[in-house]
């Protein structure tokens, strides 16, 4: 059977209070893995429920909110866990470390990790080429992007401007469900843009509805997240800093989402 011929399916559920917990699992070899970790009894309720069993799990970063779930996980299904190179003395139960440019074989999918340092120092993400999707962890939010706790604006805006180059019909998962207060910062930096209104409103009603925010293609992103379009001459006049760098102005949209 070809590459192409094999299904990719996601599961995306919640876990804990605000975690995305996501399966994958590859038609053609049966492998399944989680995307992070949060919490194993939501994890091991998806895998009953579709008949999978867990073959992996793919660590993002260290956080307890990614990983707390990894060794019981590990204990009762021996999973493979992979995870990033530089955080892999925080991995519980790693078994592979994975950096910049390496690729994640799973089934008839390849995921090419992208090295996306900012909200933690070797924070890592997943992006499959073949099957348009990324897991993009704590980096990338609907309408935000993680907050800077190990690294600075500088090493998260390099790392955002890689995502940004991805194919725009790309599918993004996040690791949160924080689209309705990114929302609302958004339109506070940009509020005359009508793709965002829509995109609020839009939110409003799924959150209304108890309805997941995710996953969302990039073009939206591109469209809408101030934290990807630093460039964009509307929200550098609300600013007020029509001549400063791009690598400027998303630290300031940063620091100001971190005071919203």
């Amino acid at each position: 059977m070809s590459r192409r011929r094999s299904v990719l399916a996601i599961e995306q559920f919640t876990c804990l209070s605000d975690n995305f917990g996501v399966l994958i699992h590859d038609s053609e070899t049966g492998r399944t893995a989680s995307v992070d970790a949060p919490e194993a009894d939501p994890i091991v309720a998806v895998l009953e429920a579709k008949g999978w069993t867990l073959t992996d799990i793919m660590t993002t970063h260290h956080h307890h909110d990614h990983t707390a779930g990894n060794l019981a996980l590990k204990k009762r299904f021996g999973c493979h866990i992979v995870g990033p190179q530089a955080e892999a003395d925080r991995i519980p139960g790693i078994d592979r470390t994975l950096a910049e440019g390496d690729v994640f074989d799973f089934g008839a999918y390849g995921f090419r990790v992208i090295g996306t340092p900012g909200h933690t120092a070797g924070h890592i993400v997943y992006h499959s080429p073949e099957a348009t999707v990324l897991f993009a962890g704590d980096t990338l939010f609907s309408l935000g992007c993680g907050r800077l706790f190990e690294r600075g604006p500088a090493e998260m805006w390099s790392a955002l401007r890689k995502l940004k180059a991805l194919p725009p019909d790309t599918q993004l998962y996040c690791g949160h469900e924080y689209t309705l207060s990114n929302a609302r910062f958004a339109l506070s930096v940009d509020p005359d843009n009508d793709a965002l209104i829509a995109r609020t409103a839009e939110v409003e009603l799924l959150r209304q509805s108890g309805r997941p925010t995710l996953p969302v293609l990039l073009s939206g992103e591109l469209a809408t997240n101030p934290f990807l379009r630093p460039d964009d001459p509307a929200i550098r006049r609300t600013l007020g800093m029509e001549s400063e760098t791009d690598e400027a102005v998303f630290a300031e949209i940063r620091a100001r989402k971190d005071r919203f």
